[in-house]
């Protein structure tokens, strides 16, 4: 059953955005340089993000890499997106060639005019999901960083999961962090008070 919160159309800057990041078969094809061992579970919880914005009706913003490069190439299957994580037609899609975000000029418009609140998760999180948090910050833009639902790469002296622990605790200097359950109670949450307000 989807509860209606009606504060939202008096004050739509409370409704979160969830921004889903390069959900792309580039990062789940291995021997592909680029496959996150953490992709699988990583997955699993943006799914979970995903299916609640889209029962709360959440705007929902897909960014994409495509660059003409070894990597990401349009011209590949490896830019497209993961099976399942295809936009809908209500959807906003981004597409940009440097890891933050807001490399995407329409991106950094909509966050700069909407004034609301985005929810991030995807790949990589040392490099797209720790950029986009810095400049989100430095935007004055408020963010929550769903830390089970995006993966790092290893770094050259930690592995996979300490490097992604350690960009989680770096971008808690500059948003917030939850697991992905957790914003989900929190927003369902919102949406039964506001209905029995």
């Amino acid at each position: 059953m989807s509860i209606i919160n009606f504060r939202a159309y008096a004050n739509p800057r409370t409704v979160p955005t969830l921004v889903l990041v390069d959900l792309q078969q580039e990062y789940v094809s291995p021997p592909r340089a680029l496959a996150l061992e953490g992709a699988p579970a990583a997955l699993e919880q943006c799914r979970m993000a995903l299916a609640h914005a889209r029962d709360c009706g959440f705007p929902v913003a897909f960014l994409r890499w495509v660059d003409n490069a070894p990597f990401f190439n349009p011209n590949s299957r490896f830019a497209r997106w993961i099976e399942g994580f295809e936009p809908y037609g209500s959807d906003m899609i981004f597409e940009r060639n440097r890891p933050s975000c807001y490399a995407a000029r329409e991106f950094a418009e909509f966050m700069g005019k909407s004034g609301q609140p985005f929810v991030l998760a995807g790949f990589a999180g040392e490099t797209a999901c720790l950029s986009t948090a810095i400049d989100a910050f430095h935007r004055g833009h408020s963010f929550t960083f769903l830390q089970d639902a995006s993966a790092s790469h290893r770094l050259d002296n930690t592995d996979a999961e300490g490097a992604h622990s350690a960009v989680a605790d770096i971008i808690r200097l500059y948003g917030e962090v939850l697991d992905t359950r957790s914003w989900i109670n929190a927003t369902q949450f919102a949406h039964i008070r506001a209905s029995n307000d």
